[in-house]
């Protein structure tokens, strides 16, 4: 089988965590939406985004099912999709779920039959739904990937509490504390728990990862595959190919691919008066509502901070953007920013792309035309909100 995956207006509400990605290449739980449905359906995937991310991000001319890629798949959707028929498009009220057709256009879904679903479904729409459901879609992804499997053995040299703890191949673990009673813990293939680490489920470790010693890992947290991550983090979703390696606290927070922040930096996730977190909205330009009270940091692709940054409840960082100095950035440092409390300047294109090179060389990953193109048309798409 083979399915595209499509942008709906989420991908607009989402930025700037879309500006570099579909809406279904968003890590949730273990696996990005994407990988979740691809994995129910054993399907081959592509996906139907904006047209400059297209030649990254491309869609499979074979397929015939498109799904709303914000949306994450559970038994009672799959069984809905599985019972559709050329010419019918799932929906639940006025948002499309699913739909069959031989055509690519996204435009010929209003004119196929509507099958109204009855139930009820994760969608991914704004950045706080990111980490908001993180601890369910862990639990959800741990059985999709376990579930008849056996887990690689785990050091005798750790302490266990609870039997939700499932080790990839080339795991390790040594002389940490893993606590699954309140959620399953995933250590992905190759990853790495070192001495001292404090884990708490639910908790997700993607390959190649690592958790430095001493870390204080609590409920609700994925690090992505390529990553590496210290001091203390709770209920924060970081993508991959990123760092927080040191002291300092992430909690209620999303952190993008190729993002670095530095040692002894804190985010804020409650408002000294207790009151309800709001995020910069980059449709309206204002600030919006989340209605939690509590939300920290939101962080998207190739944004940086430096030691001792210190980030305000519900602060949105953009794509590039370089942050550093003493005192609190403002709650929204706009994409390919360059500076800190004392005031910003535009981080120009070439002296980012710089910076770029050496961090994916690290990676042993080529910066290619494609990825320059992409950063490109992301640049001039946010040039109206760089005005300093």
């Amino acid at each position: 089988m083979t399915i595209n995956l499509f942008d709906d207006a989420s991908w607009m509400s989402l930025r700037p965590l879309t500006f570099t990605r579909p809406v279904a290449d968003l890590r949730i739980g273990i696996l990005t939406i994407a990988e979740k449905w691809a994995k129910y359906l054993k399907a081959d995937f592509g996906f139907h985004t904006q047209d400059y991310l297209s030649v990254k991000f491309a869609p499979k001319l074979n397929a015939d099912l498109f799904i709303n890629g914000s949306v994450c798949p559970d038994e009672a959707l799959l069984q809905a999709i599985s019972g559709l028929k050329v010419g019918e498009a799932l929906y639940k009220n006025d948002i499309v779920l699913a739909y069959i057709s031989d055509q690519h256009d996204l435009k010929a879904v209003k004119s196929l039959k509507q099958i109204e679903y009855s139930g009820d479904f994760t969608r991914i729409v704004y950045p706080e739904h990111i980490f908001g459901n993180n601890p369910a879609e862990i639990r959800k992804d741990f059985k999709l990937l376990t579930e008849g499997r056996s887990s690689a053995k785990i050091s005798s040299t750790n302490q266990l509490l609870g039997d939700d703890i499932f080790l990839e191949e080339g795991a390790k673990a040594e002389c940490g504390v893993f606590n699954s009673t309140y959620g399953p813990i995933y250590i992905g293939k190759n990853a790495e728990v070192w001495e001292g680490a404090l884990i708490r489920g639910s908790f997700a470790l993607c390959e190649n990862s690592s958790i430095k010693m001493g870390a204080k890992i609590y409920s609700g947290t994925t690090i992505g595959p390529n990553s590496r991550a210290g001091g203390e983090i709770n209920n924060a979703v970081i993508w991959g190919n990123s760092a927080k390696g040191h002291e300092g606290y992430l909690g209620n927070s999303v952190m993008g691919e190729w993002c670095n922040i530095g040692a002894d930096t804190n985010n804020s996730n409650l408002k000294n008066n207790y009151a309800e977190v709001k995020l910069y909205d980059y449709e309206s330009r204002k600030m919006r509502n989340t209605s939690l009270q509590f939300c920290g940091l939101i962080m998207a692709d190739h944004a940086k901070a430096g030691i001792n940054t210190m980030f305000n409840t519900g602060s949105v960082i953009g794509v590039g953007a370089n942050v550093f100095g003493a005192g609190f950035p403002p709650n929204h440092v706009p994409d390919f920013s360059w500076g800190g409390a004392a005031g910003f300047d535009s981080y120009k294109l070439h002296k980012m792309f710089e910076t770029t090179e050496k961090v994916f060389a690290r990676k042993d990953v080529a910066f290619n035309e494609a990825e320059k193109n992409m950063l490109t048309q992301v640049f001039e798409l946010t040039e109206s909100y760089r005005r300093f």
